[in-house]
């Protein structure tokens, strides 16, 4: 796609992919073809370089995080952290020994495959439902845990509404009760403090694609002390501790070095802007629009992903209709599947709403006039949409169309 095609469109989406900040593609660009030497070749300067860099960015995720950088190692994303996470605990120990992982039913689709993958294998998987406002039940998440029990799996921030679960309660009764605790914490990364000591976390996930940094890259934590026992799921030359083997990949690991100093650096300006932008959204849509509800918590969350259903219209046809404005009706990874979501199923959001949600990703080079932009062109395309609607007609006849039954 162009710069110009690029220009033309107001992208917000960045829920699912945000742009490679042009810093980090600055600090990247010498490791592609002129500082180009393996990270684990220890006879010669192109290799001292490469491996030099790594720690570097080592260094700077685990400072961002307030952990030791040998509890870093690197992957290819957040779903393979999830996958080593989960899938190495979990196989650590003999089946009939703490056979049992709990997890939510609003997670990523990633964690939710490998769940149901391990339990094809013979492991018990428990699934949390949530509140209206996307929030487990704590006391349920205590009752839920046995002695067979061996890691929870809560994720830190949804990626389709933004609501940020209770982590420091959820890691008090991991802790209490003697389990591990792991998060995908891909979409709390940089959006809000992240403290793995408070919360207790022994695992958790990232990915750089969703801070500015490049695409393939992601990392997984893993605590020191008290030792987290980890079946490698990847095999290899020894790489990494032996977690997870294979050459890294130099370039990409400096680029997910540099978003993180760069989300250090800016985490309270960025945070501020971006509330602003979130409010100015929100209210904009619902003055112009009074049917228009958020879907989750309006307190509990991240002003970055503002999730409304625009009801009696479809949401991909809210999406298709703003032309080019860039937005999602769900999660990226399913969305294609054009099945409605089940965050919000789980939410036990009302099938109209659920089927008419769009999801607004704000970022760091969203503007004010790409708010206002949006604000116009979803109000117009709703308003359109309504008015070819049948539900619209029925609505404003009075018919309650929860007594509707539909073949």
């Amino acid at each position: 796609m162009s710069e110009t095609l690029l220009d033309n469109f107001v992208y917000l989406d960045y829920p699912a992919t945000t742009p490679c900040d042009p810093r980090v593609f600055e600090k990247m660009s010498p490791y592609f073809c002129k500082l180009f030497g393996n990270p684990h070749s220890a006879s010669y300067a192109l290799g001292w370089a490469s491996n030099d860099a790594v720690e570097v960015a080592y260094a700077q995720i685990a400072d961002f995080l307030n952990v030791d950088k040998q509890e870093i190692i690197f992957t290819s994303g957040a779903t393979e952290s999830n996958l080593i996470a989960l899938r190495g605990v979990m196989t650590s120990r003999q089946k009939t020994e703490q056979n049992h992982l709990i997890t939510t039913q609003t997670e990523h689709k990633s964690t939710l495959t490998c769940c149901k993958q391990l339990e094809n294998e013979g492991f018990n998987v428990t699934y949390l439902p949530v509140n209206s406002d996307g929030l487990i039940d704590l006391d349920e998440l205590s009752r839920s845990i046995t002695e067979q029990t061996r890691i929870v799996s809560v994720v830190a921030v949804n990626n389709e509404t933004g609501v940020i679960q209770p982590m420091e309660q959820i890691g008090q009764i991991c802790l209490e009760r003697n389990v591990l605790f792991h998060t995908d914490a891909t979409q709390a990364l940089g959006k809000i403090p992240i403290d793995f000591q408070k919360w207790n976390v022994a695992l958790a996930s990232f990915s750089a694609h969703k801070v500015y940094g490049p695409k393939g890259i992601g990392a997984l934590y893993i605590r020191k002390k008290p030792p987290v026992k980890l079946r490698p799921v990847q095999i290899g030359g020894g790489q990494q501790r032996g977690v997870r083997g294979g050459t890294i990949p130099v370039p990409l690991c400096v680029g997910f070095g540099e978003a993180c100093r760069l989300l250090q650096e800016e985490f309270h300006s960025d945070l501020a802007r971006i509330s602003h932008l979130s409010n100015r959204l929100l209210t904009g849509l619902q003055t112009n629009d009074p049917l228009a509800r958020l879907n989750g918590s309006s307190q509990n969350k991240v002003p970055h992903i503002v999730n409304i259903g625009f009801p009696f219209v479809e949401g991909e046809s809210i999406a298709m209709g703003m032309e080019n404005i860039c937005v999602s009706t769900g999660s990226a990874c399913s969305s294609d599947q054009l099945e409605a979501s089940h965050v919000l199923k789980a939410m036990h959001v009302d099938d109209i709403h659920v089927q008419s949600s769009i999801r607004f990703g704000l970022g760091r080079f969203t503007s004010d006039d790409d708010v206002d932009y949006t604000i116009k062109k979803t109000t117009t395309a709703v308003q359109r949409l309504r008015e070819m609607s049948p539900l619209w007609d029925m609505y404003k006849n009075g018919i309650d169309l929860k007594t509707i039954k539909w073949k």
